[in-house]
């Protein structure tokens, strides 16, 4: 606009005052004019001349003798002060300015009265206004650039990390496809953020930004990066050589004790379309999360197997050691007695017997449980334990009651294994109840599934024993392997069942099975 506004200010002015007579120095007039708008135009190549471009136009000033040549005096005050914000800068460069407008207008008036004085004044407050408003108006225009590209960057860009958000994202991939044709795209998902920097106690948002600087830092050369869904990160690279060389190096330096996974898509050589290539990409991701997931399930599997191994092998030697303790001290009595084991014998069969009642129970529990599984109806198995365990609980003075709701329920089992479990629950119940009591023993069908329910009206049992009394060796008992309960729940685990309890002291315990029911009946 000023390339413009300048040479048609200076055609204006040179017409204006030759024809009113004004200039008495025509072509020196025309010379500056030239000059000025030479000045004007030649700037942006030689700097130089916009610091005599004020010195010209004095001299055009004063040769046209117009008080026109305010409007150039306006414009060169714009455009010398455009590039500065602070009012004390751009203020003085205007009232210099405009006193030279002032002193060589009053250079030419023939008369000089009050009115000449007030005009006078009059420019330099203009001068100061329009310096004023112009440096509100580009103050304002500034914080509104700013905001725009504040909420531009918003827009396209992860408030955490500052790295480019989805919109962010697909921008680049639409830009890089265009522009390069080809290009990599790397996916990372960052999980498992316990295990990083422990010592330091990071919270999850300085671990997010953290990873973000070391993936930023690792490929200086990527088109964009982007934070894309939580803890997914993209990287949109060049086709560049070693790429998984650099993943691995950034994973077991930078991101070590974060469990990682990626995947590396290449553009255009996986498909054709870019949605099918980002659905292709993500695809990849996800089947090796599936797969790091499975190895972290086996892992997690065998130390779960190891460990359990491990308590069965202790309990196992614990309970065994005690009865061959026994053995070994009436052996060593007897042997004062020439060998005599007659006073113990009893009391070593009994340890004995202990011990192989031990390890056959140890047996039942290790080996596979469920041999001889068919569909059977539940009610004949509930009315054979019932026909085993009445008889037992006349001796003991107690009363068991049988309740089914429906008869005709079938599921997949061992018979003998299920009733095993159910006698051995019964017999609990009646040595938890140290007076005559009742135990009920109810079958409810929910849906697929069909409840098993023993109750007694015993002692209970602690609350801190609950979480407990299905582990292997865990007993509340005088006498007991306290495999008993950790057996039942095996079996009960093999019919892909599961077994809980409930228990108030003072009033008695609930043991509930859950068995899938057979629809084929």
């Amino acid at each position: 606009m000023k390339m413009v506004i300048f040479p048609l200010g200076c055609l204006l002015v040179i017409i204006s005052s030759y024809i009113l007579g004004q200039t008495s120095h025509p072509i020196l007039m025309l010379v500056t004019g030239i000059l000025l708008v030479a000045s004007i135009w030649g700037e942006r190549r030689y700097p130089v001349l916009r610091v005599i471009q004020w010195l010209i136009l004095g001299a055009f000033h004063y040769f046209s003798q117009l008080n026109w040549c305010n409007l150039l005096y306006y414009m060169l005050i714009l455009s010398m002060i455009q590039n500065k914000q602070k009012l004390n800068q751009t203020l003085p460069i205007s009232v210099l300015l405009m006193l030279q407008y002032t002193v060589i207008r009053l250079s030419y008036v023939s008369v000089m009265d009050a009115y000449s004085l007030l005009v006078s004044i009059f420019d330099l407050l203009t001068s100061v206004v329009i310096v004023v408003i112009y440096h509100t108006l580009m103050n304002s225009e500034a914080e509104k650039r700013k905001l725009r590209e504040k909420n531009q960057f918003l827009t396209l860009h992860d408030p955490l990390t500052g790295l480019l958000n989805y919109e962010g994202y697909m921008e680049v991939l639409h830009k890089t496809m265009e522009e390069k044709g080809s290009f990599l795209l790397v996916l990372l998902n960052v999980h498992n953020f316990s295990g990083y920097k422990k010592a330091s106690e990071d919270p999850w948002c300085s671990v997010i930004t953290g990873t973000g600087n070391m993936i930023t830092s690792q490929f200086p050369e990527a088109y964009g990066i982007s934070r894309y869904a939580g803890d997914r990160f993209a990287i949109v690279l060049p086709q560049i050589q070693h790429i998984e060389e650099r993943i691995s190096c950034l994973l077991a330096n930078e991101l070590q004790g974060l469990q990682v996974g990626y995947s590396i898509s290449r553009y255009p050589s996986l498909s054709q379309t870019l949605q099918q290539f980002m659905t292709t990409a993500e695809d990849q991701l996800l089947q090796q999360q599936r797969s790091q997931w499975i190895k972290n399930e086996e892992e997690i599997f065998r130390s779960e197997r190891l460990r359990a191994v491990g308590e069965l092998a202790a309990g196992m030697a614990h309970e065994i050691r005690n009865p061959l303790t026994a053995i070994r001290g009436f052996l060593q009595l007897s042997r004062g007695q020439a060998f005599n084991i007659a006073p113990w014998y009893e009391v070593i069969m009994s340890e004995v017997t202990r011990v192989t009642d031990l390890t056959g129970e140890f047996l039942q529990f290790s080996k596979p449980q469920v041999n001889h599984m068919k569909p059977e109806k539940l009610a004949q198995c509930l009315e054979r334990v019932m026909s085993l365990t009445e008889s037992d609980a006349a001796s003991r003075g107690h009363r068991i009651i049988l309740d089914m709701k429906d008869e005709s329920v079938y599921v997949n089992m061992d018979r003998d294994k299920i009733v095993q479990v159910l006698i051995n629950l019964i017999r609990n119940a009646f040595e938890a109840m140290s007076d005559p009591g009742e135990v009920h023993m109810d079958m409810l069908k929910e849906g697929d599934k069909v409840l098993i329910t023993v109750s007694d009206t015993g002692s209970g049992i602690p609350e801190s024993s609950l979480s407990s009394i299905f582990n292997p060796f865990f007993t509340t008992k005088e006498e007991g392997t306290g495999l008993g309960l950790a057996l039942c729940q095996k079996i009960v685990q093999d019919h892909n069942g599961k077994i809980t309890v409930q228990s108030e002291l003072g009033t008695g315990s609930t043991f509930t099975l859950c068995l899938p029911v057979e629809s084929n009946e």
